[in-house]
């Protein structure tokens, strides 16, 4: 975002907000754009407007290491905790899918994370990398469980309907960055351990577009 602020002449202020309060921010004009790992759903395409797909990801587990968890089934049994983050892609596949198990629905990654460090949940769901970078925070109080159980989903920069300049700006630039080798650049910056681990385990990379 701070290299399209640049590129476009925008100041670019990033506001940390609850992620169930994330669409409401440019329903009412308090943010322009939304970019905080946000699945392009159509549930969600009725209220705001997304731009082309930056990155695509699958669900992953970060479950409990004294859990005994090997799969999404496992997780789908009476007396299992599953910690999700509210509004999430995580919360409405859990709602959907693991009804024989207590949803705990908390506002942010970091209270999901804990409530698994400590043994409260069995399994917290949410993207493969972010799954990757807390199992590597907590190695032994965590087990992070990557076989697939969802078709991968797509990212998008959500902005306020109708506000076809920005939405257009931000698709130019995302195409550009495809094509100039912008992602590469980040990946190498930010994220390099991650994507040889994502190499290592035979995963689509998060900005692996064909």
């Amino acid at each position: 975002m701070k290299d399209f602020g640049a590129a476009y002449g925008y100041d670019v202020v990033i506001e940390n907000t609850a992620f169930d309060g994330l669409i409401p921010m440019v329903q009412t004009g308090k943010a322009d754009c939304l970019m905080s790992s946000i699945t392009i759903t159509e549930a969600r395409k009725e209220s705001v407007d997304f731009s082309d797909p930056y990155a695509q990801a699958q669900l992953a587990i970060l479950a409990n290491a004294q859990s005994n968890i090997g799969g999404i089934d496992d997780l789908n049994q009476a007396g299992r905790k599953v910690a999700v983050k509210t509004g999430s892609t995580g919360d409405v596949f859990a709602t959907k899918n693991l009804t024989n198990a207590e949803i705990v629905r908390l506002a942010d990654e970091s209270a999901c994370v804990t409530e698994v460090v400590q043994g409260k949940a069995d399994g917290f769901l949410y993207d493969q990398l972010t799954i990757y970078r807390n199992n590597q925070k907590n190695p032994d109080a965590t087990e992070a469980v990557f076989i697939p159980f969802q078709d991968p989903e797509s990212w998008g920069i959500a902005v306020a309907k109708g506000n076809d300049e920005l939405l257009a700006q931000l698709n130019e630039f995302i195409a550009q960055s495809k094509a100039d080798g912008e992602f590469d650049r980040l990946t190498e910056k930010h994220l390099a351990d991650e994507k040889a681990a994502f190499d290592e385990l035979g995963f689509k990379w998060f900005f692996d577009f064909e």
